[in-house]
């Protein structure tokens, strides 16, 4: 079944077998923030962080606040061959692949092949997936519906194995810095449903329940610590941006009417335009969770049912405009940005809950129920396995300045405007006196240049100033605070400062804060502290308990 499964999952991608990029949302920013973050890792950065051609050339921190996962997927991709657009494309192919295999193995362990091939099913042809893909361009949220199944999947097999394998701990651990790395919203909104799974099988599942509970939190640990040099610095240097500016009150005019999660019809419009319709046959799987709830008399089943279907309509209620007291008053929903974007829970509880109902099926009905869902979701999706066209345009378009922060300017320093909106005509200037400029090398982190003062001058590097950015004249380091005049109102945002007459070598560099520091070190003591757990197996991975 997991061969057929991964033949049907090829058709919806034919589309991206098509010279050039699909025209989405959000496609063409991906693109160019790739190939930002591909010269900054191809320069020796490890964790990309100054996306340098952005933003008009005067560059952006964006790196540090949206997901690197797909961009290091990608950054592999273009390593071995690639071009960026393709890369791009082959990411949205294969992690579309990859969540629907990994839907099948988790659901395949806790309710039999046949109700996981259904499962997984209904999760890869979900109407919201192909608004991802085709639609929308979310490069980050297709990624992320890869780490719930990795991690339920890891989570289960501890619950049910008293010695399993070194892949479920790494399913744990590796999944949930997946799901870190790829969204920050969808973190936000699948983590608390991990837990609660954690509990269910804490309570239903497994027999060790000590073991289960101190292995299953202790991975989670550990991928939070791999993913720290991400979400770190993301969550506390976000101070410094507009993000809680640009983003305040987004969620106000994005509410979904209740039609709309029945019936939508499909379209390439913006945010309160494209479908957010759930899916007609995950509906049917809706209905028939129901009819199983009451007919079960199986305790675990009736609570998994339950919870899943609470969820299911508490995701669709905080979608509608009812819901506003909530985003108001409960302030950390504001950081899933659109309402909508709690589809993707739909899509993952009605995916479960489909697979139950085949797995509650008389043996004689499985078989047709599982034909019926297969010609279905063929007949019911087949319009959304296109863009609405492709974009060809050279490599040299993503490589080079870059007109957009590729954002909506959030990520941009709270000192600076959202859009710079004009290049710059050179990459140093002469602002006040008079001074000869001499360009030396210039890369994504590190600048330099000679100068040759007449008078005391005043100069520019024409990029935007943010923690991190240090100026040295002749070996001197400036004191960021007092030196480097980033918020002066004519000259907003980047980094001037002062020379007295004379020859100067001045080096401008981009370098870790304590806080990134810090943070590294944390991802490294989580890698070395998994290596450790999986090798030195007894005492850490299989704890003894009286």
């Amino acid at each position: 079944m997991a061969i057929i499964l991964l033949l049907i999952s090829l058709f919806p991608l034919l589309s991206l077998l098509h010279p050039g990029l699909p025209i989405t949302h959000d496609g063409q920013d991906h693109v160019a923030r790739i190939a930002n973050f591909y010269l900054s890792l191809s320069e020796g950065n490890l964790i990309p962080r100054w996306a340098a051609n952005l933003n008009w050339g005067f560059g952006t921190p964006i790196l540090m606040f949206l997901y690197p996962l797909p961009s290091y997927i990608a950054s592999f991709f273009h390593w071995i061959g690639f071009t960026f657009v393709d890369s791009t494309k082959l990411v949205f192919g294969t992690t579309l692949i990859a969540s629907v295999f990994a839907m099948y193995l988790w659901l395949c362990r806790a309710y039999g092949k046949t109700a996981g091939f259904v499962g997984a099913l209904l999760y890869g042809f979900a109407p919201y997936r192909f608004v991802d893909l085709y639609v929308r361009g979310a490069l980050g949220e297709h990624v992320a519906f890869i780490f719930p199944p990795v991690i339920c999947w890891g989570l289960l097999t501890l619950a049910t194995s008293r010695f399993p394998s070194v892949l479920p701990t790494l399913a744990v651990s590796l999944g949930t810095a997946g799901l870190l790395l790829s969204h920050n919203a969808l973190s936000l909104i699948f983590l608390p449903l991990i837990f609660l799974y954690v509990l269910y099988l804490f309570l239903f599942e497994t027999k060790d329940k000590a073991r289960f509970i101190v292995q299953s939190l202790w991975f989670m640990t550990l991928g939070f610590l791999v993913s720290a040099f991400f979400w770190a610095p993301a969550f506390f240097e976000g101070k410094y941006t507009l993000r809680d500016i640009v983003t305040k009150g987004e969620f106000t005019d994005r509410f979904v009417p209740w039609l709309q999660f029945f019936t939508s019809s499909w379209n390439y419009g913006g945010g309160n335009e494209f479908s957010k319709e759930v899916g007609f046959l995950h509906w049917l799987g809706i209905v028939g969770s129901l009819i199983v709830l009451f007919k079960t008399k199986v305790k675990k089943v009736r609570v998994v049912i339950s919870v899943l279907l609470i969820t299911f309509f508490i995701s669709l209620f905080l979608m509608v405009e009812r819901s506003r007291f909530f985003w108001n008053t409960i302030t950390v929903m504001q950081k899933f940005q659109f309402p909508w974007r709690l589809l993707s829970v739909t899509v993952f509880a009605s995916s479960i809950l489909g697979a139950i109902v085949v797995a509650s099926l008389p043996k004689k009905l499985t078989l047709p129920v599982t034909i019926f869902t297969l010609f279905m979701t063929f007949v019911y999706t087949r319009p959304m396995w296109a863009p609405k066209g492709y974009l060809v345009k050279p490599e040299s378009f993503y490589t080079g300045i870059y007109n957009s922060t590729t954002d909506t300017g959030e990520s941009s320093p709270i000192w600076s405007v959202r859009f710079m909106e004009k290049q710059s005509p050179r990459p140093y200037e002469v602002l006040e006196g008079n001074a000869t400029l001499t360009s030396g090398t210039r890369t994504t982190t590190k600048h330099t240049f000679s100068v040759d003062a007449n008078i005391k001058s005043r100069l520019s590097d024409n990029t935007l100033y943010f923690p991190g950015w240090n100026v040295f004249v002749d070996g001197k380091a400036l004191d960021p605070n007092r030196e480097i005049l980033y918020q002066d109102p004519q000259y907003r945002g980047l980094m001037t400062f002062w020379v007295e007459p004379g020859k100067h070598a001045v080096f401008v560099t981009f370098e870790e804060t304590k806080l990134r520091k810090l943070a590294d070190y944390a991802s490294l003591v989580g890698l070395l502290l998994l290596v450790a757990t999986v090798t030195i197996r007894k005492p850490l991975l299989w704890p003894k308990f009286p």
